[in-house]
C-alpha cells in the first residue's frame, strides 16, 4: 500500500480536504487521526462530518470519549486520549468499528490493538503557522483506491 501526502495552508483547507474525502467514504469505514495538540484533528473531523451531511456543531469529544451524529449515515467521533484499558471494553469499540457509520478516532495509537485491519490512518503535522501536512496511510484496497482518488483532486 502506498502513502499519500497533502499540504494545506489553513484550517479551512483542512476542512475542505476532509469534505472531499467524505464523498468517498462508505458505512463501516474507520479513519484514525494522529498529530500534536492543535495540529488540526478536530478541524478535519468537522470537515468530514459536514461532508456526510451532519448538521450539528462537531467539537472534540475529549471528555466524553465518543460523540454520535447523524448525516447520510451515522458519524462516530472518538477521542481516546483519556481512555484507559478498563474503559475500552465498556464502550464497545467493535460496535462502532464494524457498524453502519463512519468512525473517526483521534489519538488512535492509544488503542492500536483494537483497531480494524482495514482503515485509513491520517497523521497531521505542523508545517509552519497554519500550514499542515496530512499523511495518508491506507490499510486495505478500499482505502488505497480512496487515497488515489483523493490524490487526483486539487
Amino acid at each position: 500500500m502506498g502513502r499519500y501526502k497533502k499540504k494545506v495552508h489553513s484550517p479551512l483547507e483542512t476542512m475542505a480536504l476532509a469534505e472531499k474525502l467524505a464523498l468517498l467514504v462508505r458505512p463501516g469505514d474507520v479513519i484514525t487521526l494522529e498529530g500534536d495538540l492543535g495540529a488540526g484533528k478536530t478541524h478535519f473531523s468537522k470537515g468530514l462530518a459536514k461532508g456526510i451531511g451532519v448538521k450539528k456543531v462537531v467539537n472534540s469529544p475529549t471528555f466524553t470519549i465518543i460523540k454520535e451524529y447523524e448525516g447520510r449515515f451515522p458519524f462516530y467521533h472518538m477521542d481516546v486520549y483519556r481512555l484507559d484499558e478498563e474503559s475500552e471494553e465498556d464502550i464497545g469499540l467493535d460496535e462502532y468499528f464494524y457498524g453502519e457509520g463512519i468512525t473517526v478516532v483521534e489519538w488512535a495509537s492509544k488503542i492500536a490493538e483494537q483497531l480494524p485491519e482495514e482503515r485509513l490512518d491520517i497523521t497531521i503535522r505542523h508545517a509552519g503557522e497554519d500550514k499542515r501536512y496530512l499523511l495518508f496511510e491506507p490499510h486495505g484496497e478500499h482505502f488505497e483506491q480512496l487515497c488515489k482518488e483523493l490524490a487526483e483532486w486539487e
